[in-house]
């Protein structure tokens, strides 16, 4: 059995479950389980309100701006980023409602390369979220301005937290640097170039951390970053989100690898086989799916082991990723 040691509880990566013994214990579990998914829903609301309160300004009339904003943004997402933000949040007291903002301000980011990834001129897509792109329902030009635009909320959100200049500077660079060439812009150039050829596995996985991995990376570390410093005295804090980051980004972009070479449109919430029909090279069709399954199960194993050392103040770290197992196996499961 390969478990993940998150604090007191130990996870069985062949269930997605916890593994302590006894009729008390998985009474606990369930319990544990409600708990999880307590928190979890009411940080997708609270973040969901926080975005609903940012872009709440009225169009002119003139254009559907604002309205195409909030349909690319609201409604149906899963925020997974957000919810890293807030549980790494915990583990540095961030008050409840900075941690709102700043995981609304990751949406807002999430949302921005999601709406140009969808264009025509990127990976052309007309389902997101079970819903038509944004391009397809308002326009492709509307669409290239709602992405320019939620970009440029994200940050205003960052720079009007009520926080510490120093806080403000750090989260915004750290937004920054995520969607740069060196993140997710980077990446998403690489994946276009990366179409029709035969390449290493190398250069898939250096692809995804880029284009998907770094927010997710970033998401984590600016949970911490509300309130603490990334200085020498919290060195091992950071060491240890990085790696949590780097290895659930890009266990998920695995995971959303795996699952468009297997799942219906419906459970995708957008158009499966892409990768194949546009003859984009993955880590399922290089390494072939029980493979790239594997993959995904050891990455979220080390993000488990990452965190480790941080003990019970890490528990919704944790639980993010249990849920993460959870999702793998339940959509992909073993052949």
């Amino acid at each position: 059995m390969n478990n993940v040691q998150t604090g007191s509880t130990l996870h069985d990566d062949r269930t997605g479950v916890s593994t302590l013994g006894g009729m008390g214990a998985r009474a606990r579990g369930a319990s544990g389980r409600l708990l999880t998914e307590i928190w979890m829903q009411d940080g997708a609301t609270r973040v969901e309100q926080a975005l609903a309160r940012l872009l709440c300004a009225e169009d002119d009339g003139e254009t559907e701006l604002m309205a195409a904003m909030r349909y690319a943004t609201l409604h149906g997402a899963k925020r997974t980023r957000a919810l890293l933000c807030l549980a790494a949040g915990t583990l540095a007291d961030t008050p409840a409602h900075m941690l709102d903002d700043v995981g609304a301000a990751i949406e807002m980011m999430h949302a921005c390369t999601l709406v140009h990834d969808d264009l025509p001129a990127m990976d052309d897509d007309v389902l997101r979220r079970g819903r038509p792109t944004v391009h397809v329902k308002f326009g492709e030009a509307t669409a290239i301005l709602v992405g320019d635009a939620l970009q440029a909320h994200a940050f205003l959100t960052l720079a009007s937290l009520d926080a510490p200049g120093d806080n403000r500077i750090a989260l915004v660079r750290e937004l920054a640097q995520a969607v740069s060439a060196e993140g997710a812009a980077g990446g998403q150039a690489m994946d276009l170039s990366l179409v029709g050829q035969h390449v290493e596995l190398d250069r898939i996985v250096a692809m995804h951390r880029m284009k998907s991995g770094a927010l997710v990376r970033a998401s984590v570390r600016m949970g911490a970053l509300c309130a603490v410093a990334e200085d020498a005295a919290h060195a091992a804090l950071y060491c240890a989100l990085d790696r949590y980051g780097a290895c659930f980004g890009l266990a998920l972009q695995v995971v959303d690898d795996i699952l468009d070479a297997t799942a219906d449109t419906a459970t995708l919430g957008k158009t499966s086989g892409k990768d194949a029909a546009a003859q984009k090279p993955t880590c399922a069709s290089i390494m072939g799916l029980q493979a790239a399954r594997q993959f995904a199960l050891d990455l979220l194993r080390d993000a488990g082991e990452a965190i480790a050392p941080l003990g019970p103040r890490a528990e919704r770290l944790a639980q993010m990723l249990q849920r993460a197992n959870a999702y793998l196996f339940k959509h992909a499961p073993c052949a």
